[in-house]
């Protein structure tokens, strides 16, 4: 079965220009558009696709909005944003939302396409790197977004340290060897903690430590 996908963008030709890209390959298949978040909220109910591709600055609705709203509704569908700039505040907004990540909108096409099958899959695309670099200058600016560390306490002291491993933007090898493991046991421990704190991904992880006061802006 193809990766069905649901194109949002309030530009016709921005819309347009992904339709053709993505319909270049046969297991990717564009099952519907939307204009603006709340058009994208009523198809994603209608359709639930496998894959939402999310503007966020749009008129009536932002997509910030509408990914907590098509996440919310636990259908299904996982939301890949697409945004202009790679500090951009508003993507943060959709990460805490829900999405699986975001890409920039003059990525390569072929990196497009493997975002939406990672995607598909259940992965996130978002390089943890990248968001830390974003969590670390929109946090120093706006502490008001932090929430209470003891959400954490479910956590055992080792599973404290992969998480920590994780807002680094290390992956399970680079974990391993620092904490002297095998990318066995890592992977196991990346599953609990996501588990115990009811996370979708390593993205959202990434976020939670921020968030937290786990790891700190520039730390």
């Amino acid at each position: 079965m193809p990766i069905t996908v649901l194109v949002v963008d309030d530009q016709e030709l921005m819309r347009m220009g992904l339709k053709m890209v993505l319909g270049a390959h046969p297991d990717i298949e564009v099952i519907g558009e939307a204009e603006n978040g709340a058009v994208a909220v009523s198809r994603a109910k209608e359709l639930r696709p496998d894959v939402v591709l999310m503007d966020v600055r749009m008129p009536v609705v932002d997509g910030v909005t509408a990914t907590g709203r098509i996440v919310g509704a636990g259908d299904g569908s996982r939301v890949l944003v697409m945004t202009t700039f790679d500090l951009d505040e508003h993507a943060l907004g959709a990460l805490r939302a829900g999405a699986s990540g975001f890409l920039l909108k003059d990525t390569p096409p072929e990196d497009l396409i493997s975002a939406i099958r990672s995607v598909a899959a259940g992965d996130a695309v978002v390089s943890p790197k990248v968001t830390k670099r974003l969590l670390d200058r929109l946090i120093a600016d706006d502490p008001g977004g932090m929430r209470d560390p003891g959400i954490l306490d479910v956590l055992t002291a080792r599973e404290r340290e992969v998480l920590e491993q994780i807002a680094a933007g290390r992956s399970n090898a680079e974990i391993a060897e620092q904490l002297y493991l095998s990318e066995a046991t890592v992977k196991t421990h990346v599953g609990r903690v996501l588990t115990k704190l009811g996370l979708r991904d390593r993205v959202q992880a990434v976020v939670l430590a921020y968030e937290t006061g786990l790891v700190r802006p520039g730390g």
